[in-house]
């Protein structure tokens, strides 16, 4: 017998977000088993709630992979992970003045956002005292938000980060705390936690998200997000898995673009106010729908992932473009349109 379909209502969802409720977990499963027919309905009313606290306008982010491989965790899904076989490109700790060379073109695409990754579970001493010195440097040059992605950190580390001035960190839930241990053994669940506290209590502003698409179920998709808004993350970066081979999740295809833009619109109604970006994976898996997704989320990455190449710089600014959004300025105010000339640059 062919299931019928309670047909939510997905403006008083939109209001219900609005005025700070959580929704539960019945209407969040309902938000991600829903038909195709009502898709739209999903996105206009996420749309209503994205537009309250972002207008129309999308935040650029810039992504620098510092330092590739060698990584003693077991992630399942990264390629950099001990137990990969992927065929990527495995450096320590790119020299300073490259560094600085990746911010100067972050400032040239207009990203408001510097973001910088290292491998590993967690930096060196020698290793942190060049990223801080390298940040320290960024800071003195542009007048670009810096975000470190650099592992588990202890309250020490944060307190360092806070003094040369780095905005935010960034360090992934990745996935629900009941399907972690199917993703990494390496690490806990509560050891992402704690990292994550330990930059808040620095008073940094906080980055964490998840992957999806790794063999979770929707419980998993919503416990995810439940814990993000009981941890009070300020950005959210939702990554859609890239099967990579050589990796355990080389073979696991879960996904296709209704899917992933049901799964944006749930992170909006749960978490209304947090800045939403659609991370890696976006060309992969939302394909022709891309401009689509930027109805919940707000923000993109611009030029490449970590080890996955993006679409190119104006291939994303036409697309943002085209579907009447407008860009920001690093410091939060509108691009104006005759200035997007000067985003006109390869971006490979």
């Amino acid at each position: 017998m062919t299931k019928t379909f309670d047909f939510l209502d997905f403006n008083a969802i939109a209001e219900l977000s609005l005025a700070g409720e959580l929704i539960d977990r019945a209407t969040a499963k309902s938000i991600l088993e829903a038909p195709d027919i009502v898709l739209l309905e999903q996105l206009a009313a996420a749309y209503k709630v994205r537009h309250h606290y972002w207008s129309n306008h999308v935040r650029l982010h810039f992504l620098l992979n510092a330092q590739s491989g060698l990584c003693p965790e077991d992630c399942n899904y990264c390629s950099q992970s001990k137990i990969s076989s992927a065929e990527i490109e495995k450096y320590p700790l790119i020299a300073q003045e490259k560094i600085v060379a990746a911010a100067d073109r972050a400032a040239k695409l207009k990203a408001g956002t510097f973001c910088m990754a290292i491998s590993g579970r967690s930096p060196s001493e020698s290793v942190f005292s060049s990223v801080l010195e390298a940040f320290e440097t960024v800071k003195a040059k542009h007048d670009l938000k810096i975000c470190a992605c650099l592992g588990l950190l202890n309250q020490e580390q944060t307190r360092r980060l806070a003094e040369v001035g780095v905005d935010r960190v960034n360090h992934n839930l990745n996935t629900a705390e009941n399907h972690h241990e199917n993703i990494c053994t390496t690490h806990t669940f509560r050891d992402r936690v704690t990292t994550i506290k330990n930059v808040q209590q620095a008073g940094i502003t906080t980055c964490s998200g998840g992957i999806l698409g790794m063999n979770e179920t929707d419980d998993d998709i919503i416990d995810l997000a439940y814990s993000l808004r009981e941890l009070d993350v300020t950005s959210v970066p939702i990554n859609f898995l890239i099967p990579i081979a050589g990796t355990p999740l080389a073979d696991v295809n879960q996904l296709n673009p209704r899917r992933c833009l049901r799964i944006l619109c749930l992170f909006r109604f749960i978490l209304p106010k947090q800045e939403i970006r659609i991370a890696g994976g976006r060309e992969v898996h939302l394909r022709s729908l891309q401009a689509m997704g930027l109805y919940p989320a707000n923000s993109i990455f611009i030029g490449d992932y970590l080890t996955t190449a993006g679409q190119s710089a104006n291939a994303d600014l036409d697309m943002i473009r085209d579907a009447g959004f407008v860009l920001e300025n690093p410091d939060g105010s509108i691009l104006e349109t005759e200035n997007t000339t000067v985003l006109k640059v390869e971006s490979k």
